[in-house]
């Protein structure tokens, strides 16, 4: 295992944490503790290397997740490893295999399956897990925002982590759409209920402000030039706001607003709560469509 982990620390895998525990809109205290107690957990099954390189084992982050059925959590680290593997990683450096005897009774025993993860592994299967759990919705926001303190990411990965993240938000932002159609928003009042989310989050400043705060122009888009920070604040807005949605059974399009805004705000406070920097005031980044066009090319330039 020596050999993984000097793999992964030299990667840029290893940094210190910062957590989020987000404050929720309703329940109070009792789901504020719900979070707190779901980013507990995800410290508590972190694990150090004799190097002091920390890693997680899939089976303590399956409990961790909520999942029963270690096949179907298998399934979601299967596909956090085709992710891992589109982005040109290499899996044994973030998944590796490990197996081991354990005892079912009548002197019998059977092989079981785990493995040890890095965080960017943990990372994947975040973002590949059932995002409707709230669990999963705080682990990814978890992950997410950790803070790079003692080695700084490759610059390619990052790229890829902060393509792979965009994809997921924009997915989930067309079934935020397609509940808040169901809730009462008009096709023709979207754009009022979308500025509402951002005006929540980014202290009362709606699209076309943040745009002109952050310099960019009316043509580029938001969360195209948002980096993995400020998409992983917006993806917690929207996923939350799917879940309010439909958990309150909201009927009434200028209700529907109104938690949307809620949600944001929320998010905000979280943030804040940390001493995060506020999203109107990082700086844009290269936009991602540019990063897409730059990798497809580089991809036909390799030798068939």
């Amino acid at each position: 295992m020596i050999k993984l982990w000097y793999q992964v620390k030299n990667y840029g895998i290893l940094v210190k944490a910062t957590v989020i525990t987000n404050v929720w809109y309703e329940g109070g205290s009792r789901a504020m503790q719900e979070l707190d107690i779901t980013v507990k957990s995800l410290e508590q099954i972190k694990r150090r290397s004799k190097n002091n390189v920390e890693y997680w084992m899939a089976r303590d982050l399956q409990k961790a997740l909520t999942y029963d059925d270690w096949r179907n959590f298998q399934d979601v680290i299967n596909k956090a490893k085709k992710a891992c593997e589109g982005s040109g990683e290499n899996i044994q450096n973030h998944f590796v295999e490990s197996t081991k005897m354990v005892k079912i009774g009548s002197g019998a025993s059977r092989v079981t399956i785990d493995y040890f993860l890095s965080r960017y592994a943990c990372y994947l299967i975040a973002m590949n897990a059932d995002s409707s759990k709230q669990v999963i919705a705080t682990a990814q926001t978890y992950f997410a925002y950790q803070t790079r303190k003692q080695e700084v990411q490759d610059k390619l990965t990052e790229d890829e982590k902060r393509i792979l993240l965009r994809n997921k938000v924009k997915n989930d932002n067309k079934k935020l759409a397609s509940v808040a159609k169901e809730a009462g928003v008009r096709s023709n009042s979207f754009g009022i209920f979308q500025d509402a989310g951002y005006k929540g989050l980014y202290g009362g400043l709606g699209l076309k402000d943040i745009k002109q705060y952050k310099g960019l122009t009316k043509k580029d888009d938001l969360l195209d030039r948002s980096g993995r920070a400020e998409l992983a604040a917006n993806h917690f807005r929207i996923t939350q706001t799917e879940q309010k949605l439909i958990r309150d059974k909201i009927n009434a399009e200028q209700t529907a607003i109104d938690a949307h805004y809620e949600v944001g705000g929320e998010v905000r406070k979280a943030i804040e709560r940390i001493g995060g920097t506020m999203p109107e005031n990082l700086s844009p980044e290269p936009s991602i469509k540019i990063l897409e066009k730059d990798r497809k090319k580089k991809s036909k330039q390799l030798p068939k």
